[in-house]
């Protein structure tokens, strides 16, 4: 076979703080790489066909300047930006991987990538043949993060009341859905009306659209909240703060609002100690190797059989990464943002 086109998506300026990415501008498609897909060398690796991508908040993070003692690495300028994706072995000299298998994990934004230290991979078992997508959404990092913030800090009892900002994102979407399954009552917010009905399909007993309506008048009619599920951080925490029940549990997911927009003073903060909170921030990757197996044994059988919903927002190449992020960002986008490569 004659080479091919390795299209690439490079990051090229860094946002700055009060900034936000620029389509084009913070990333640029490549096409001058090429690869001969049956001759490259793998030099012990495999080569691997990338054929979707996750768009996550945490990645628009990454195109930050470096923050002191964070967690985050920012991407290298002039280099392919990396995320979570789902790919298939065309070729491999990796006992553990061989032709023809999914695999799942870290991967960079290109269509080939020759992979010589897998340890961020596993094998995807499809056994319930959902589309590959899903593996990059509930099925995958977004789902993961829910299930296990969920079971690790909910602590969760039937009857309670949970609050969730961001409800119609991939992540809110999932903990809404884990929630009724164990019998509590849910509330959750979201930005448009299209969003508070995605929130209604996935079961939230209580929405608000934050931009028509009052997230203080519905927390204060419909709370106190036993556990806050933030995706969102700023004005939506302090209001979760001022209406949650002694001994409530925060479980800090994101901070939405603060992106872009600098710092948010809290007004509130001292109902932490006089209602004794506990307050959990959390990144998925430690927990990961505790509920990982767990997660892949439950929720694509419950996706299979049509117990968990989800929708996607799909910019088809790699030319439309750049959209894709400014719409997670932004927060433009109404449903979990996926980049299709190529099909399987």
């Amino acid at each position: 076979m004659a080479s091919v086109t390795n299209t690439r998506a490079l990051f090229k300026e860094l946002v700055q703080p009060g900034s936000f990415i620029e389509p084009g501008k913070t990333f640029v498609c490549d096409n001058s790489e090429t690869i001969d897909l049956d001759n490259v060398p793998l030099n012990g690796g495999f080569l691997v066909k990338v054929l979707e991508l996750s768009v996550d908040i945490y990645l628009c993070a990454r195109t930050r300047p470096s923050l002191n003692q964070s967690s985050i690495v920012p991407y290298t300028l002039g280099q392919p930006i990396d995320g979570t994706g789902v790919g298939v072995v065309l070729r491999s000299e990796n006992a553990a991987f061989k032709q023809g298998d999914h695999v799942y994990g870290n991967l960079p934004y290109q269509n080939y990538a020759i992979i010589n230290d897998a340890q961020d991979l596993i094998i995807v078992e499809n056994k319930y043949k959902l589309p590959w997508s899903a593996f990059v959404g509930p099925a995958g990092l977004s789902g993961l993060t829910a299930y296990a913030g969920w079971k690790e800090y909910s602590r969760a009892g039937k009857g309670e009341t949970v609050f969730v900002s961001s409800g119609a994102g991939p992540v809110g979407c999932v903990v809404i859905q884990l929630a009724k399954v164990e019998g509590l009552r849910v509330i959750a917010s979201a930005g448009s009306d299209e969003k508070v009905e995605l929130m209604k399909e996935s079961g939230a007993d209580v929405v608000v659209n934050y931009k028509t309506g009052s997230i203080k008048d519905t927390l204060e009619k419909e709370g106190p909240i036993d556990i806050y599920w933030d995706n969102v951080g700023g004005e939506t925490l302090d209001l979760a703060l001022q209406f949650s029940s002694f001994g409530a549990r925060f479980i800090e997911c994101g901070m939405l609002s603060g992106y872009g927009t600098g710092d948010f003073t809290l007004k509130n903060a001292f109902y932490i100690i006089s209602k004794a909170l506990s307050i959990n921030g959390f990144i998925m990757t430690p927990l990961a190797p505790k509920y990982g197996a767990q997660f892949y044994d439950e929720v694509p059988k419950l996706i299979a059989e049509g117990k968990m919903k989800y929708r996607e927002e799909v910019y088809n190449g790699l030319e439309k990464v750049g959209e894709a992020m400014s719409a997670a960002q932004q927060y433009t986008n109404k449903a979990k943002v996926v980049v299709h490569v190529a099909d399987d």
